[in-house]
């Protein structure tokens, strides 16, 4: 449930004597009232690569069909999210309409060759059996060299796992000592924190001193057996050796080695560790430094030795007499902080001389001189890159190098090339910046504790909100209040509809902004195109409050758009309740939205919003569109409306809160001269007039309301009222009023009578196809398409009433009434042609 909390009660740890209250702390607020933003999710690989499920686009396995459970067909994956595959049977070829969600824990998955192997049916489905004459064919040549998802993953215990979850406490693995020689000795995994573990040397069971703190994919860390296979001895660090005799260093080894299938980690699990590359040191030679446990300062540092292509050990320099200890470890070509002679002159940083060197000046040329060594050549180091996507004044979360247990809010300081400079907030004790690689597996996204359950260190000091002027936008009827969801869900057990959210981790897919698509009447196409082409994966929750906080800034009236997308109470969702801002003339717009938590619902809630926006339905989600739209939304306008892209709403304009209802401000001065507008935007229902105080304090806000929009409409509805009229002199046209709950009653309602249907064939025994083409036949064609997307034939299309067509098509009272006036249509042609 941590992972789908908004926020997050942390109790501060004072240092002695300081006494701090237990404050609240929200990334979100953190960050407006800071002004700063948080670094991109895609710049941190090692988090990518720990969300990934062990299936990967474009693999194949043999699914059992929908229509025909006895059968069986290959399917290749499309995207992976979670424990849910999007996928597509073969056959299918590019359209994307064919493709479906299915739950590895339950659904009927299979790797390539298990129909074979189980005497069970590989058959061509229904929809493409014309396109495939000759099955053996065809499965010979999809097949040639294709990649079959990974049997371990679709059967046994694993099936359905996370494969980083595999790695659970009692889990054994090995773990390089990098303070002296090349050596490993086995450790237990105590926790694991979305890959970060925490881990016990073996034989320490009773003692957490020695623990340490590593992400799954650090170069030191492996399976049980790695060091028996490249040639090392298991031995206990010299830090621990003499808390026990050899005799008993040597039965625990024996215990682990009987043990060791039990506790054993799949060798899958470390196929994405970055491979260690040969290096081109030398004995003796120089270097700049940082030491990876006091990461502050770039020092001279000398290789002191070398024990094959692939290790070496750095020594930082010191050049006391009196020194009894060194500040020695292992490398690899790839270490962070590494760098040749003169970089941090080159750069403009400091170099911290080494100490007991005389003077303040420090020169690498009489330094060389004085200690008869050479510099390691530039071509010892791998090319640093700036293409990161970090900047300055970016926050993240990053572990304290001095107390690894703690992972505090970090702020980007400096950036040079590959590195950068980290102000920690909140740590128990001050510490200088740190300074760590892009590539550092210490470092993490915004929201990466709270989505894993881990308690982030707050800041010392809680930002404390300024008094804003807020006008807020408020539902027509009470709804919970983002405090009250959060406090909620504290105590909430999750649903089983909920189980797709992965212990709380990351499971919505990356939500795609699809720039060419239809961006509608209140989106700026010029804003859509400036979008970044994708945001996530990530917590459905911050994913999805992302996309619709970008999709608000890019509107051109932001609280317009924030009006729509606020929650209603009679909202099916049932998902999380996030307050999302807009800032429009000056002025801050506040509402509560409600979106979905777990994956299997993303797709459906993107599609959902884009017709509340109306838009293009694939304007943003979960799929690219490469070239053409499936929608073939370019051939509409922003003055060119369907049903289909939104909801037709032929009523007078809304009142906003604290203003006036526009139409009759119009009425009252229809003389008045108003600039001529352009009327892009469709209206809301009337809202309440009543403020909401939403301040964490509950000071009372500014009554600015919706100025703005008040006088914007009323410019308008003169326009509409005039569209109005003339709809009014059709033959088949709706007049609604606000309150669409209720029905509307006759005299708002004008409608020819048709002639009587004649049918030509038993609406029981229609196909989707005949249902479809029913529809198109009558002013509902725009319609079409939804019948066509949730397969709709003509039994069900029996059962439905106005009630049904409203919730499930999400169609506003109008276009409902429409349709099914053209569905009571055939029910009255059926009771009189087929009844008896």
């Amino acid at each position: 449930v941590n992972g789908l909390l908004n926020r997050r009660h942390l109790s501060s740890l004072p240092d002695a004597g300081s006494s701090v209250e237990e404050m609240e702390f929200n990334w979100d607020e953190y960050l407006e009232d800071t002004g700063a933003t948080a670094a991109p999710h895609g710049s941190f690989k090692h988090v990518d690569t720990s969300l990934q499920n062990g299936f990967a686009p474009g693999m194949k396995l043999e699914v059992a069909v929908k229509s025909d459970q006895n059968t069986y067909w290959v399917a290749t994956i499309i995207t992976t999210c979670g424990q849910l595959l999007l996928l597509r049977y073969d056959g299918y070829g590019e359209d994307r309409k064919a493709d479906f969600w299915c739950d590895i824990m339950t659904a009927d998955l299979h790797p390539i060759g298990w129909c074979e192997q189980n005497k069970k049916i590989l058959k061509v489905p229904e929809g493409i059996k014309d396109k495939i004459p000759d099955q053996e064919e065809f499965l010979q040549r999809v097949l040639k060299g294709a990649c079959s998802a990974p049997a371990n993953l679709l059967e046994g215990l694993h099936r359905g796992k996370n494969p980083l979850d595999l790695i659970a406490p009692g889990s054994r693995l090995e773990l390089q000592n990098v303070r002296d020689t090349l050596e490993a000795w086995i450790v237990n995994v105590v926790e694991n924190v979305g890959g970060r573990l925490k881990l016990r040397f073996e034989g320490l069971e009773d003692s957490d001193k020695f623990d340490q703190w590593l992400f799954y994919l650090d170069p030191f860390l492996h399976q049980v057996g790695w060091a028996a296979q490249h040639g090392y001895s298991l031995q206990p660090p010299l830090a621990i050796r003499s808390l026990k005799s050899e005799t008993d260093w040597q039965e625990i080894l024996k215990k682990v080695k009987e043990e060791e299938e039990e506790s054993s980690v799949p060798t899958d699990l470390f196929k994405d560790k970055p491979v260690i590359g040969v290096h081109s040191f030398s004995e003796g030679m120089k270097l700049e430094a940082v030491d990876p446990m006091a990461p502050f300062v770039i020092s001279p540092a000398t290789v002191l030795k070398v024990y094959n292509e692939k290790y070496f050990m750095i020594e930082i320099d010191d050049l006391r007499p009196e020194r009894t200890t060194s500040q020695s470890y292992i490398c690899h070509v790839n270490s962070a902080g590494l760098f040749p002679v003169q970089w941090s002159l080159k750069n403009g940083l400091h170099l911290s001389p080494p100490p007991g060197y005389p003077g303040q000046d420090f020169d690498w040329a009489d330094y060389l001189k004085q200690c008869g060594a050479e510099a390691a050549p530039q071509s010892c180091f791998p090319l640093l890159t700036s293409d990161h996507g970090f900047k300055e004044n970016m926050k993240l979360e990053a572990v304290n190098p001095v107390d690894p247990e703690e992972v505090c809010i970090a702020t980007v300081t400096k950036l040079k090339d590959s590195y950068l400079w980290l102000q920690l907030e909140g740590s128990k004790k001050p510490i200088p910046d740190c300074i760590v690689s892009v590539e550092s597996m210490n470092i993490f996204p915004v929201g990466w504790c709270e989505t894993n359950g881990y308690q982030l260190r707050p800041p010392r000091k809680a930002i404390v909100n300024k008094q804003k002027k807020i006008a807020v936008v408020q539902p027509e009827k009470q709804i919970l209040s983002s405090r009250t969801v959060h406090d909620g869900l504290k105590n909430q057990e999750l649903n089983s509809s909920d189980s797709v959210v992965i212990n709380g981790k990351y499971c919505c897919p990356k939500i795609y902004f699809n720039h060419r698509c239809f961006s509608g009447p209140y989106l700026n196409k010029g804003r859509i195109a400036e979008l970044p082409q994708s945001v996530g994966p990530g917590n459905c929750v911050l994913v999805l409050k992302e996309v619709l906080t970008l999709l608000i800034n890019a509107a051109y009236k932001p609280s317009r758009v924030l009006r729509e997308l606020q929650l209603d109470e009679e909202a099916a969702w049932h998902g999380h309740g996030e307050t999302l801002k807009a800032k429009y003339k000056g002025k801050s717009y506040r509402a509560t939205v409600e979106v979905v938590r777990t994956a299997d619902r993303v797709a459906d809630f993107c599609r959902k919003t884009c017709i509340k926006l109306e838009c293009c339905p694939n304007l943003f989600g979960p799929q690219m569109v490469l070239d053409k739209c499936s929608e073939n939304c370019s051939v509409l306008t922003k003055t060119k409306y369907t049903h289909y892209y939104g909801k037709r709403k032929n009523k007078r304009i809304g009142r906003p809160p604290g203003g006036h209802s526009n139409l009759e401000v119009a009425m009252k001065k229809p003389n008045k001269r108003r600039k001529r507008r352009k009327h892009f935007f469709v209206h809301k229902k009337k809202r309440s007039s009543t403020s909401v105080d939403n301040t964490p304090a509950g000071s009372p806000q500014g009554s600015g309301g919706e100025e703005e929009d008040d006088q914007d409409e009323s410019e308008l509805s003169h326009s509409l009222a005039q569209d109005r009229d003339k709809r009014k002199r059709k033959l088949r046209t709706f007049s609604f009023s606000d309150d669409e709950n209720k029905p509307p009653s006759p005299k708002d309602i004008k409608m020819e009578i048709p002639e009587k249907l004649q049918l030509d064939s038993n609406p029981l025994e229609w196909s989707v196809a005949d249902v479809v083409r029913f529809l198109k036949s009558t002013d509902c064609a725009p319609l079409a398409r939804i019948f066509l997307d949730q397969e709709i034939d003509g039994q069900a299309l029996l059962l439905l009433t106005l009630p049904t067509v409203q919730e499930c098509m999400d169609l506003k009272l109008g276009p409902a009434i429409k349709l099914c006036h053209h569905i009571e249509r055939v029910k009255l042609a059926f009771y009189q042609q087929y009844a008896n």
